[in-house]
């Protein structure tokens, strides 16, 4: 059983990220859990790398003087599994948000799914979605596009090594990327469908690792309560 000390010294924490938790979310309870456990007003507890809502996965978690290593895992290759649903866009590009337009599919083949994979290998400019935590002038783009305002975005250069279609059955398909820091699995989503000349939206999200770190090794939320559970409820 790991210490106070130990910690305070630094832990890793591969965490299985629940649906509907924010990252914040896991590191708040993380961070009340091991200081209630140890009776400690303060430690430090940071993530490496947020995962939206609707999405699962793994997150690596970083406890005292290993925060410091925080930039060092965020800047590492992740690999993401999901589902991309043809024919149809939202204003989020995934399901946070209602769709609001509808496009045909008639068209689409199973090659010209696999073909269109080619277009996004390599170093490409990619659009962050407008429902996204990133700032401009202070302010939040999730915060101007829930209040309708209209914001330019800018793209930025993202790296994607591997994007294998896994399943098709129309009108969803199933994929696997191997991707860059800062690449938005729902940008993806949104300009493959454009690719396709159709529209596309994220419906399913899970990171599976990070650099060496595997989802297969991280345990849940409420796994590593349930370590200290006992110790917390005899304090």
């Amino acid at each position: 059983m790991l210490t106070e000390q130990n910690y305070k010294d630094g832990q890793i924490l591969l965490i299985d990220k629940p649906l509907q938790w924010t990252s914040f979310q896991v590191v708040n309870k993380l961070r009340w859990l091991i200081r209630k456990n140890f009776g400690i007003k303060k430690i430090k507890v940071g993530h490496a790398g947020t995962l939206d809502p609707l999405a699962t996965g793994l997150l690596i978690i970083c406890t005292g003087k290993f925060t410091k290593r925080i930039q060092e895992f965020q800047g590492q290759i992740k690999e993401y599994t999901g589902t991309i649903m043809l024919g149809a866009t939202t204003p989020s590009y995934d399901l946070e948000t209602e769709i609001d337009q509808t496009f045909s599919i008639d068209h689409i083949s199973e090659k010209i799914i696999h073909e269109a994979t080619s277009h996004f290998i390599g170093e490409i400019e990619q659009y962050p979605p407008v429902f996204s935590a990133l700032k401009k002038d202070g302010k939040r783009l999730y915060e101007y596009a829930r209040e309708g305002e209209v914001v330019e975005i800018n793209s930025r250069k993202i790296t994607i090594n591997e994007f294998e279609i896994t399943n098709i059955k129309l009108p969803e398909v199933d994929f696997r990327v191997v991707c860059s820091k800062g690449t938005y699995i729902r940008s993806l989503a949104h300009d493959f469908g454009k690719a396709l000349n159709s529209g596309a939206h994220l419906t399913v999200l899970r990171r599976t690792k990070i650099g060496a770190f595997a989802v297969e090794d991280a345990t849940t939320v409420q796994y590593f309560e349930d370590q200290l559970r006992p110790k917390i409820e005899t304090t």
